[in-house]
C-alpha cells in the first residue's frame, strides 16, 4: 500500500486551525502530521490550503481520534472488522493504536518512539540482519533503520494494522528511497512463516506479540524453539512481555517466558518490560 500524503487533524490541531480564520489570518502554522514536521495552511473563507491542495474546513471532531482526508471529508483513522481498530494521538506526536479499546502501546510517560528506541538498543541492530515479528506501527522497525541496521524482516498478521501504518506518518514505508530497501513488510502470521526461514538466518529478534490471552501461540515451547532455530549463536532477542497483574492474572508471565526461552536454548535474564536472552 502506498502511504497518505494528506493532511491529518486531531481536535487540537482543527480548533487551532479554525482559530486563525476567526482571527482573519492568511495563514496558520503548525504540524498536520501528528508533529513530524511544521508548515503554512492557507487559510480562506470556505477552504484552506496544504502542499497545493484545497480543503474544506471539518466540523466538530471527536478527542483521542485521528482524521484523514478520504477524498469527500475528514475521516477517523479507524476500522472495523471483527474488532474496532484505531489509531490513537498522544502527547508526544507518534500515535499508538487500540485494538476495540485495549491500548497496544505504552504511551503514558514517554513517546511509543522513544519507548521502542530503548527496547531495541538492547539487541545492537547496527550492521545487522534483524527480524522483527510482530510490526505493529513499526516503530522497532523505525529505529533499526536509525540505528543502521543492514536488513529488517517484519512480519505483521493484521491487514488493518497495515492500513494504519500507510497513514502514520511516524511508520516506516518499505519503499521509501531513503532505506535503500532494507526494510521488507510481509503481511503474515510470523508463527507460521517462521518454519519457511532458513536456519541462523537473523543475528537478532525483536518480539513484540500481542498479549499471552490474544496470541498465546507466540508465547508457546515451539515458536521459542523456532525463534532460537532462525538466529545465530551468539544473537540477541528481546521479547516484550508488560508486566501483567500477578494477583488478577494468577500469572508471572515474564519468568514463563524467561523459561521457556531458557528450554530452547537461550541465556535469559528479566530487562525493562520483558525478556532480554541470547543464543547459546
Amino acid at each position: 500500500m502506498s502511504h497518505y500524503a494528506g493532511p491529518l487533524l486531531t481536535r487540537d490541531a482543527a480548533e487551532a486551525l479554525l482559530a486563525a480564520r476567526s482571527r482573519g489570518d492568511a495563514a496558520w502554522t503548525g504540524s498536520l502530521d501528528l508533529g513530524r514536521s511544521s508548515g503554512a495552511a492557507e487559510l480562506g473563507p470556505e477552504d484552506w490550503g496544504w502542499r497545493g491542495v484545497r480543503y474544506p474546513y471539518p466540523g466538530k471532531l471527536k478527542d483521542r481520534t485521528i482524521y484523514h482526508w478520504d477524498g469527500d471529508e475528514f475521516a477517523a483513522v479507524s476500522r472495523y472488522s471483527g474488532a474496532l481498530i484505531k489509531l490513537i494521538p498522544t502527547a508526544w506526536g507518534a500515535p499508538t493504536f487500540e485494538i476495540d479499546g485495549i491500548k497496544m502501546l505504552p504511551t503514558s510517560k514517554e513517546s511509543p518512539v522513544d519507548d521502542a528506541r530503548r527496547k531495541v538498543a538492547l539487541v545492537e541492530p547496527r550492521g545487522k540482519a534483524v527480524l522483527d515479528t510482530c510490526g505493529g506501527l513499526g516503530y522497532f522497525a523505525a529505529c533499526c533503520l536509525d540505528a543502521g541496521v543492514a536488513h529488517i524482516q517484519s512480519f505483521e498478521k493484521n491487514a488493518d494494522v497495515l492500513w494504519l501504518r500507510t497513514l502514520n506518518p511516524w511508520s516506516p514505508d518499505p519503499d521509501a528511497p531513503d532505506y535503500g530497501g532494507r526494510l521488507r513488510l510481509e503481511h503474515a502470521d510470523v508463527s507460521h512463516a517462521i518454519v519457511a526461514i532458513p536456519d541462523a538466518s537473523f543475528d537478532a529478534v525483536l518480539h513484540d506479540p500481542p498479549r499471552f490471552g490474544i496470541a498465546g501461540e507466540l508465547y508457546s515451547q515451539a515458536f521459542y524453539e523456532q525463534l532460537a532455530r532462525v538466529l545465530r549463536r551468539g544473537g540477541r532477542l528481546f521479547h516484550y512481555t508488560g508486566s501483567p497483574n500477578k494477583l488478577t492474572s494468577g500469572r508471572d508471565v515474564p519468568r514463563e517466558v524467561l523459561k521457556r526461552l531458557e528450554k530452547a536454548g537461550f541465556r535469559a535474564h528479566l530487562a525493562l518490560d520483558g525478556v532480554l536472552a541470547t543464543r547459546r
